[in-house]
């Protein structure tokens, strides 16, 4: 009979332990994030490279974010990003960063989604390699801003996009940016209106 209860007092004990590493767990908001990542991150899909462009490389550092790793993939056909990783400008640096927006909602001009080389070339191929659904903007103005030193921001790989039933991007190799607070993270921005070139 004491064999049996110190058996089942280790059992008890055990299972209380058990209880507690669980509670802790998904109270620990870092941890449910970085779940939240690993969950939505699956990566086998993706093409392209989240390392910074070459000239960009010694200006960054990657650091860790998980939410805002998270807030920034997205889950196929749902656009965002495929896969990402988060950098911090380093002090003294600034990198040049584009985004071309809607002039209907002057809201738009500081979103979150941004570019590392000015958009050229066809508006149609723009659009696909950076999942930009012709709902979602019209890409009729742009805006070229400095990305100031201790800024975060996302460096990945477009996810899919559903536009319409007949219209679906697929994941591109189009390295984008994503930021959040971006206007309180730029300075010395100019603003440029889209004009009508045909070739």
């Amino acid at each position: 009979m004491k064999t049996n209860l110190s058996f089942t007092t280790v059992i008890f004990a055990t299972l209380s332990l058990t209880a507690c590493t669980s509670t802790m767990e998904s109270t620990n908001p870092q941890a449910s994030a970085a779940q939240a990542t690993q969950t939505i991150l699956d990566t086998s899909q993706c093409i392209g490279t989240t390392q910074p462009p070459a000239a960009w490389a010694s200006k960054l550092v990657a650091v860790d974010d998980p939410a805002l790793l998270t807030n920034a993939i997205g889950e196929p056909n749902q656009g965002k990003l495929c896969q990402g990783q988060v950098y911090e400008v380093k002090d003294g640096e600034a990198l040049t960063i584009y985004r071309a927006w809607n002039s209907t909602n002057p809201n738009s001009q500081f979103g979150a989604w941004w570019a590392t080389s000015q958009p050229n070339g066809k508006v149609a191929q723009y659009r696909e390699g950076y999942e930009i659904c012709y709902q979602w903007s019209p890409l009729d103005k742009m805006t070229r801003c400095e990305l100031t030193p201790g800024s975060k921001l996302v460096i990945g790989n477009g996810q899919s996009a559903q536009c319409s039933e007949w219209l679906t991007y697929p994941v591109s190799a189009e390295q984008q940016l994503y930021l959040e607070g971006t206007e309180s993270l730029v300075s010395n921005c100019q603003t440029f209106d889209a004009v009508f070139g045909w070739e």
